[in-house]
């Protein structure tokens, strides 16, 4: 075989195994999916003091884009809740065409974190702060659902309850159908039959009836401007990416497969950049729509672009059908999704025995951070802090000291063993025994590694104590990174290996 008819193989197998390995799946997922983002999108642009098209317009922007772009196939992103609250106050002290602005620049940035491999960066979120945070995303997916049925009637309940029983009780029959969509097409076909009265999508606010037109921001292009929507964009791109790749990470671990985290902040800043253009507001990848996709069988890019376009179609042909639809039928679908997204095994008592208690703790503040905020991009920071915190707390206390003397008394050897950097050197200083009898020291770092200025200041401190006392003292057996490193920053010599 040759190798350019290889290579053509596996672009072949490799475009269908991203796009059309599950179509029909796919499809139906995808459409499930679009009925869910119409009112989310929707609430988001209240939240946000904006237009409902304005979230409407990012909504099916993005998922369109992101279907090509994205680094994570099956992966739902569109206008959120995390974005809409970051832009309340430009839109309250500036108005929605600073929206638009702010949009553009916050994809300039996730363009630029995507080159500089931020991405990579996840791999020092802790599993303890992911728990919590896919822990904390449900508890907030379910409260977002409680304003559309509590105090809504019995009828509203009843709905409710009865699409929760279709969604988990019809795949006993069949999966050829997903069940969140048979839940949906049930339940608004027996309000219409029934002439029930409640509350629909319709409700939260007229659809658009015309596609985006690209259209530059109306702002004036000056410093002035730049420094109103920069604060406001960097956030927007640390918010967005954060939630984008702890969706994907989340996936990852569901799907056993990989994402492209280059890829993905890429493709974020280059669906954010379009929609700006187009008049929407910025987003990014939706843990909620994301599972509802994966429960219902979507795997591909193709479900994804499948939400994209069934949200454009619904928006400008089946609009009134649309409108039309209970809320009870979409908060039974995500009311499903916030119970199958919580991590129920992490409150088991048995696991929070076994677990060590850092990491229980760890995963409970972080929860309460974000569902105190409403900001997942805040909780998990903290998480990420509080977690740093404990780890310099345990490594504190891997530093050893042991020390022998030669027979002739001449030379006490102390063997360092641990990680020197700030938190572990605290107490190293007073391991030592400064009134020595013997008239050399030699400090054995051969299983110890140096990492910052402030290990080189201890052991610096330590060798100024004997010489204090009458006691040559020496500092040998670093490896090559920590003798530079002490070399660059101590004022003592030292021997590496």
């Amino acid at each position: 075989m040759s190798p350019t008819l290889a290579l053509s193989r596996m672009r072949s197998s490799r475009l269908s195994d991203e796009w059309f390995s599950n179509p029909r799946a796919d499809i139906l997922a995808g459409l499930v999916v679009a009925l869910a983002l119409i009112p989310e999108a929707i609430s988001f642009s209240v939240i946000a003091g904006v237009d409902p098209k304005v979230g409407l317009y990012a909504s099916l922007s993005i998922a369109i884009i992101i279907a090509f772009a994205g680094g994570r196939k099956g992966m739902i992103s569109a206008a959120t809740a995390a974005m809409a609250l970051v832009l309340v106050p430009l839109v309250r002290d500036h108005g929605v065409e600073y929206v638009f602005a702010a949009t553009i620049l916050a994809g300039l940035f996730q363009l630029a974190f995507g080159a500089l491999g931020v991405g990579k960066l996840m791999r020092f979120v802790p599993r303890s702060v992911m728990t919590g945070f896919v822990n904390a995303l449900a508890i907030l997916i379910f409260m977002a659902q409680l304003d559309h049925f509590v105090g809504e009637g019995t009828a509203v309940y009843l709905m409710v309850g009865a699409g929760i029983a279709v969604i988990y009780l019809f795949p006993r029959l069949t999966k050829a159908v997903p069940s969140p969509l048979v839940a949906i097409a049930l339940i608004a076909a027996a309000a219409a039959m029934f002439g029930l009265v409640v509350p629909t999508v319709g409700d939260m606010g007229e659809l658009p009836s015309s596609l985006p037109g690209l259209a530059l921001p109306d702002v004036p292009l000056s410093f002035e401007t730049l420094s109103i929507i920069a604060p406001v964009a960097f956030t927007l791109a640390v918010v967005g990416l954060l939630e984008s790749l702890l969706t994907a990470q989340l996936m990852d671990d569901m799907t056993d497969e990989n994402s492209d985290t280059g890829r993905e902040s890429r493709g974020q800043g280059i669906a954010n950049v379009a929609t700006g253009f187009l008049g929407g507001m910025a987003g990014c990848a939706m843990i909620g729509q994301s599972m509802i996709n994966l429960r219902s069988g979507g795997r591909t890019r193709l479900s994804t672009l499948s939400a994209g376009v069934f949200l454009l179609v619904m928006i400008l042909v089946a609009g009134p059908l649309v409108a039309a639809i209970p809320m009870a039928a979409l908060v039974a679908v995500m009311v499903v999704v916030s119970i199958s997204t919580f991590d129920w095994s992490s409150i088991r008592p048995d696991v929070i025995r076994r677990n060590p208690r850092s990491e229980t703790a760890v995963m409970v503040t972080t929860v309460a951070i974000v569902v105190f905020t409403h900001n997942l991009a805040v909780g998990v920071l903290c998480g990420v802090l509080l977690s740093a915190v404990f780890f310099a707390r345990n490594v504190a206390h891997l530093v050893e000291v042991n020390d022998i003397v030669d027979p002739d008394h001449n030379v006490r050897i102390y063997h360092v063993t641990g990680e020197l950097f700030f938190a572990s050197t605290n107490e190293l200083v007073h391991a030592f025994d400064y009134f020595e009898e013997t008239p050399n020291v030699v400090i054995d770092l051969t299983d110890a590694h140096i990492w910052d200025g402030s290990a080189v200041a201890v052991l610096d401190t330590i060798v100024a104590k004997f010489e204090r006392h009458g006691t040559h003292a020496e500092i040998a057996g670093l490896n090559p990174s920590s003798t530079e490193l002490h070399r660059r920053l101590s004022g003592h010599t030292s021997s590496g290996h």
